[in-house]
């Protein structure tokens, strides 16, 4: 996992993640955490694989329809 430090936080700011974060009962690092998974990757993003569906669908006006066979497999043997 990847780790960033942050410097010259000004001292109102690091207050309010503080009291932000015991209010959310958690650290002020996980709280830091959230903040910034919430702003690099919101809930209402475009997902690659939505936006190609529907350019396709634009596209050729057909719906993609994926037939699965769902009779369970057999785990293999090394015998």
């Amino acid at each position: 996992m990847s780790s960033i430090t942050v410097r010259n936080i000004p001292e109102e700011t690091h207050r309010a993640l503080r009291v932000r974060a015991a209010l959310a009962g958690r650290s002020t690092e996980a709280e830091v955490r959230a903040i910034l998974e919430s702003a690099a990757r919101p809930d209402d993003r475009v997902k690659l694989g939505s936006l190609l569906a529907e350019i396709g669908q634009h596209a050729g006006g057909a719906d993609l329809v994926i037939n699965r066979d769902q009779t369970p497999t057999e785990p293999m043997s090394f015998e």
